[in-house]
């Protein structure tokens, strides 16, 4: 057997590493990721999605990873490397006629085609066995390809491009040799949806795995002597190399619930429930979807993990994906899952954390931020359309030095998102069902475990939408899922239970309701989708357990901003009603949280109180979005750990946030001060108002002005005109609908007069202004106006949604139909109008040198390679902004160094140096004026 051709090829060295060793390389890493990686479930679905028994499935699946790249035997890509191609003797050049330009991933789907159909794959129509195998080897690179079987597909065009009879019947030779070497001894009848994309994410991480440059190099400098021997060779490397980089799957030992959540007691009555109905639920009917559904702060996380653990026990997944809405609470999500997972004492348990501001989580250092292999040289990149190739720029690079682009996934190349337990923003999830790249591969790390949605209700339309098409991939792949919300609606749980048992097959379940009851959990199976709801004497016992009283204090207030005059705050402004609630933690102690409606009001708000505070100036803090990455991610940890169950509680605190605070932040305040929001973000918000007063029993925690018997309280500032009448401040409604402001400050007055019991209070509320049945809307024709707008938004924003959204499983034929739009993750949208660029504020010496810091000992690196610690420090002093702020042509001195175009993440990076002298930083984009203060954080400003 010829193996000459080569497969890879290092530019600094010279070394060349055979075609045939890299095939049979990646086949056996395939062997290997399906022995140890894949899960029962997932081996299920591949196995039903063939119609083949596990083992005949395993060796099909083998032989197809290891055809990846049967498409690099062909004269064009032999030709790319002349050092290489000159050794492939006088038969093959001779017989290489006109070199047709055809990239390797497409020419592996052709090639690969007419090697199937000889193999016994029936070739047929978009569904057929043979074009959806061969689409997924075009798919290995990531995008799956359109198959024309009786144009460039043809036998007669792949002979006249592809090479010449020795070509062809050297590739067929392979084919043959991969085909017994791997143990395949019947084609499939049938390659399901399901099945291809498992298997194309396979391949994805097999190739990643043997593409290594330390792990080809060695076997090219000491080759084997044939296929056989370097088959032998292959499986124990592979299997050594998947063990290292932490891809195996293990199982966690049983151990108590108090030794698995550390810190807390006898579990609450709806965990016992969890605990004690699920697992007959899960053996008797496999896989389907939870929905629970809790008051702020009582523990539905650790259902969560009972849940999951109890589907990986039946229903043939292992470990957990978690996901959260934003990265502050992904960040301590992340802790909760790690304390969780190291309390069961595994020998290895990789658990990840998967955002676009990872690196900057102390507790979450280990991830390498450089890409490997940059000298090796893997061939150019597919077009998802056309043989033409003329322009590389409009897809991320993959091979080779140069530009790479901002491309998340080239973020994320250490298989963050692979390892068995996963912290995620639930956007990282959302790309799986968008048409971007490596989308194939995010559906393999999602499919394999329990996948935990949490805040379920915290998505706009646009997101949402995008939730229910991925709930219905999860359901067509068998995998359970839980969903958790302190404030779902119950129009919203059914209809995203509905999503999931529609992509199981379910049909006609429009007129069911899956509520789950509140408080309280609901179980749906994928097989029949019949519910079973936690019992009503559990639900009571729950609702019991945690009830307590809130009272909401209403203040309307006259909105204005502070200016940059320091001029006098009048009594009944904004500002002046706030200090006026802090009163008691200014004078007397205690801990309080202001939480404002946008991040000017925030930085406006503690300039103000800073200028009348009193106490030590560490008691004030400020924390939101638009400070560098280091001291937010400081700020929010000091503010877990001193605000915590735990403590040690300072005896004065009070915290100027933004929504930062409404999402999964497991802290307690004696007094909250909210701007108006809807009410599921108070009644959020109100869960860290006095939040383990239980907890405390017998402590003495509180400070001596609290007064538990008439219940803590929550401020909430009602904007009025003079006319007494709501009016909403420019930019209020940005966030949130301005119906639903609207509706809840009609609801206000209400509230204000009896105390708030929670739970008992909190399904209702939710309804009467975010159900859908809610007639509060239709109460003033003003109302109707506002509802009639937001219902248009929606819809615009469900189809803006809509137009980059893959097909359902069901309704796909080709596999093509998963990447017909050529979008990467740069550019893919997972909320409407969200593509952040990075702000790097810098320094400008005197001599025109650019530091990191004021005092200039931190130059900017302006070098070729970055080390990991160089790029930490560019990233810890950067910032996400909204890429309209900064999207006029930059001029020079925005422009960051030249080298780092380089490199994918800094590619996008936009400078805002100050002046190190004068101080002089504000800088105008367009109509946007930008400024870096130092205490207050990114100052914003649109000319009208």
């Amino acid at each position: 057997m010829d193996c000459r051709p080569w497969g890879k090829f290092d530019q600094a060295t010279l070394r060349v590493y055979s075609l045939l060793f890299h095939l049979i390389d990646v086949g056996a890493a395939a062997g290997v990721l399906w022995d140890r990686f894949l899960t029962p479930s997932q081996r299920a679905v591949i196995s039903q999605g063939l119609n083949m028994p596990p083992e005949q499935a395993r060796s099909v699946v083998c032989f197809l990873a290891a055809m990846h790249d049967i498409g690099k035997l062909i004269p064009y890509f032999q030709a790319l490397e002349p050092v290489a191609y000159v050794r492939l003797g006088q038969t093959l050049l001779a017989d290489a006629g006109r070199v047709v330009h055809v990239p390797h991933a497409r020419a592996s789907m052709h090639v690969g085609l007419q090697l199937l159909d000889e193999l016994g794959f029936a070739v047929g129509g978009n569904d057929s066995p043979a074009v959806r195998a061969a689409q997924c080897l075009g798919g290995h690179h990531g995008r799956f390809l359109q198959l024309d079987v009786d144009g460039a597909a043809s036998a007669q065009r792949v002979d006249a491009t592809l090479g010449g009879p020795v070509w062809q019947d050297l590739r067929r030779r392979y084919a043959r040799l991969l085909w017994h070497l791997f143990g395949a001894d019947a084609a499939p009848n049938r390659l399901s949806v399901e099945a291809a994309v498992l298997i194309t994410g396979l391949t994805m991480v097999a190739d990643r795995v043997a593409s290594q440059r330390r792990y080809w190099v060695p076997n090219a400098d000491t080759p084997s002597f044939g296929a056989a021997e370097h088959h032998s060779h292959a499986r124990r490397q592979a299997d050594e190399e998947v063990e290292r980089l932490g891809l195996t799957r293990f199982a966690l030992d049983r151990i108590p619930f108090t030794a698995a959540h550390a810190g807390l007691g006898e579990p609450t009555a709806l965990q016992r429930s969890v605990m004690e109905e699920l697992p007959h639920l899960a053996a008797e009917r496999g896989s389907g979807i939870a929905v629970v559904t809790d008051a702020m702060g009582t523990g539905k996380s650790v259902a969560a993990l009972e849940m999951a653990r109890i589907f990986n026990e039946h229903c043939g997944t292992q470990g957990v994906m978690w996901l959260l809405p934003a990265t502050a609470a992904a960040d301590q999500a992340y802790e909760v899952l790690d304390r969780y997972v190291r309390a069961h004492q595994p020998e290895y348990a990789p658990v990840t954390l998967v955002h676009h501001h990872s690196d900057h989580n102390e507790a979450y250092t280990g991830r390498r931020l450089t890409p490997e292999d940059t000298t090796v040289l893997d061939g150019p990149p597919d077009a998802p359309f056309t043989d033409d190739q003329g322009n590389y720029g409009a897809d991320e690079t993959e091979y080779g030095p140069g530009t790479a682009g901002p491309d998340r996934w080239l973020r994320g190349r250490d298989n963050a998102l692979l390892a068995q337990y996963t912290v995620s923003t639930t956007d990282q999830a959302q790309m799986a069902v968008l048409p971007v790249r490596h989308s194939a591969l995010r559906m393999l790390a999602l499919s394999g475990k329990t996948v935990v949605v949490d805040e379920a209700h915290a998505l706009d339309p646009f997101s949402q939408l995008q939730l229910l098409r991925l709930l219905q991939w999860l359901g067509a792949l068998n995998c359970p899922v839980v969903l958790l919300s302190a404030t779902m609606p119950a129009s919203t749980a059914t209809e995203l239970v509905r999503a999931y048992l529609s992509g199981a097959g379910r049909t006609g379940l429009n007129g069911v309701s899956f509520a789950p009851g509140y408080p309280g959990w609901l179980f749906a199976d994928a097989a029949t989708a019949t519910a079973y709801r936690m019992p009503e004497p559990a639900q009571d016992e729950q609702r019991a357990a945690q009830r307590r009283t809130v009272r909401i204090r209403v203040r309307p207030v006259t909105y204005r901003r502070l200016g940059q005059t320091g001029r006098t705050v009048e009594a009944g402004e904004r500002l002046a009603v706030i200090a006026d609630a802090l009163h008691p933690v200014i004078g007397r102690g205690g801990c309080a949280a202001v939480v404002c409606a946008t991040v000017a009001d925030a930085q406006d708000t503690y300039a103000y109180l800073r200028r009348i505070w009193t106490g030590p100036p560490e008691d004030l803090i400020l924390v939101h979005a638009r400070v560098r990455g280091r001291r937010r991610q400081h700020t929010l940890e000091a503010t877990r750990g001193r605000l915590g169950p735990s403590g040690p509680r300072p005896a004065r605190r009070v915290v100027v946030t933004t929504s930062l605070l409404d999402v999964s932040l497991d802290i307690d305040v004696d007094l909250m001060v909210s701007d108006l929001a809807s009410v599921a973000r108070l009644l959020q918000r109100l869960g860290r108002l006095g939040r383990f007063t239980r907890l405390w029993t017998g402590q003495e925690r509180r400070p001596v002005w609290w007064d538990r018997e008439n219940s803590p309280a929550l401020t909430v500032l009602a904007p009025v005109n003079t006319r007494g009448a709501t009016a909403l401040p420019p930019g209020w409604d940005t966030a949130e609908p301005a119906v639903a402001l609207h509706e809840t400050a009609r609801l206000l007055p209400s509230l204000d007069k009896e105390p708030l019991v929670v739970p008992d209070d909190v399904q209702a509320l939710v309804e009467h202004v975010h159900g859908v049945t809610s007639g509060f809307a239709a109460q003033t024709t003003r109302l109707q106006q506002m509802a009639t707008a937001h219902q248009t938004r929606t819809r615009r924003q469900e189809q803006l949604s809509a137009v980059h959204l893959v097909p359902p499983a069901k309704r796909v034929s080709s596999l093509a139909d998963l990447h017909r739009q050529h979008l990467t993750t740069a550019h893919a949208a997972t909320r409407p109008g969200l593509l952040p660029r990075r702000l790097l504020p810098c320094y400008r010496s005197a001599d025109g040198t650019l530091t990191l810091d004021a005092a200039g000992l931190l130059p900017l690196p302006d070098q070729e390679h970055f080390s990991p610690r160089h790029l930490r420090s560019i990233l810890d002093h950067s910032l996400p902004v909204p890429a309209a702020w900064v999207a006029r042509p930059l001029s020079a001195r925005h422009q960051p160094p030249a080298t780092w175009k380089q490199h994918p993440l800094l590619a996008d990076i936009v400078l805002l140096p100050t002046d190190s002298v004068t101080r002089e930083g504000e800088h105008r984009f367009g109509h946007h004026w930008l400024r870096m203060d130092e205490e207050l954080g990114l100052q914003h400003r649109k000319q009208q």
